[in-house]
């Protein structure tokens, strides 16, 4: 049988393709909100991810990673939320990403869904891999064992 390396295969592989892929914090995880501790320290929310559709925030992109600061921290949504240590859901799965989530689930507009859908797999230009169409969909991965992670609230 031939392992795909392709952005668009099943989660199942990924483990004998990347070695990173069989950490153990691996995400996304299954959060169970009541065994989550409660951390003061957690008080300013700072956001790392690939691609960002935000309102009120500054985005910054230095070409190589975006930062994100929230210009209203004030804001009772972005105040409640989990903190776990885990990893990149797609291949290479690396881990050392700090996953936020928000209690209370933060709404986007109708054109930011549509901008977030002209997302790619693949750089402009790019051969596309075998079997992928290059639309960005569908590469979600399944629920991963939480391990010895604790989870973190920012709130009681």
């Amino acid at each position: 049988r031939r392992l795909s390396l392709s952005p668009c295969a099943s989660g199942v592989e990924w483990g004998l393709i990347f070695p990173d892929a069989n950490g153990d914090y691996q995400s996304p995880i299954n959060l169970n909100s009541r065994e989550a501790k409660y951390d003061p320290s957690l008080l300013e929310v700072r956001l790392s991810p690939n691609y960002v559709v935000c309102r009120d925030c500054e985005v910054i992109n230095d070409g190589h990673s975006i930062q994100i600061a929230l210009k209203s921290k004030s804001d009772p949504l972005l105040r409640d939320y989990w903190v776990y240590e885990g990893s990149l859901t797609i291949p290479p799965c690396s881990e050392g990403v700090t996953w936020i989530l928000f209690r209370y689930p933060l709404t986007v507009s109708q054109v930011q869904i549509e901008e977030f859908r002209r997302l790619r797999t693949h750089v402009k230009g790019a051969e596309l891999l075998e079997g992928c169409d290059g639309i960005l969909g569908d590469n979600f991965r399944p629920t991963q064992p939480l391990s010895d992670r604790v989870i973190r609230a920012a709130f009681q």
